[in-house]
């Protein structure tokens, strides 16, 4: 049974692809989530994967905050898994690099992970039922890309 999509979005905007994955391992069986950062690449992949697997989902982009609010507590009716995928970043090499695009990069992947993350935590905590929360980060966490210094720093210090 394939799940719903629900819009929404992240006040700053692990792959799990089938549910009985989770289930036969820890006996958790989610039904809703929210993947931030779904209207492209990983995001848009996770988002579609749990849905296939007859999750409802949230999916978000960057600039509804109401939306957010309201997706997950009214039209998802609880949060079981919330993946944090949503980042930005640009192109400029280091040494052209200022202060006002470096912080807008560590503001939105890292101020904004945790805003969303802690909003998440504390939902799951108050339902009392358990649930899932993932950063994904990116390979560039570990492999730097060039011109990307801002990005591979908040990445890096998602994961690190």
């Amino acid at each position: 049974m394939a799940g719903s999509f629900y819009g929404g979005s992240c006040p700053y905007s692990s792959r799990v692809t089938e549910v009985g994955i989770m289930e036969g391992i820890s006996g958790f069986s989610p039904i809703t989530a929210i993947v931030t950062g779904s209207d492209s690449g990983i995001g848009r992949a996770t988002a579609v994967a749990m849905a296939k697997s007859g999750l409802d989902v949230g999916i978000t982009w960057h600039s509804d905050q109401d939306g957010a609010e309201r997706t997950a507590a009214e039209e998802l009716g609880g949060l079981d898994v919330f993946i944090n995928k949503a980042g930005t970043g640009d192109g400029t090499k280091f040494l052209d690099l200022d202060i006002e695009t470096w912080t807008k990069t560590l503001d939105a992947n890292l101020n904004g992970a945790f805003v969303c993350l802690q909003a998440a935590a504390r939902r799951v905590v108050q339902a009392g039922t358990g649930g899932r929360i993932v950063f994904v980060t990116s390979v560039h966490e570990f492999q730097p890309r060039i011109g990307a210094a801002a990005f591979d720093a908040s990445k890096h210090a998602l994961g690190g």
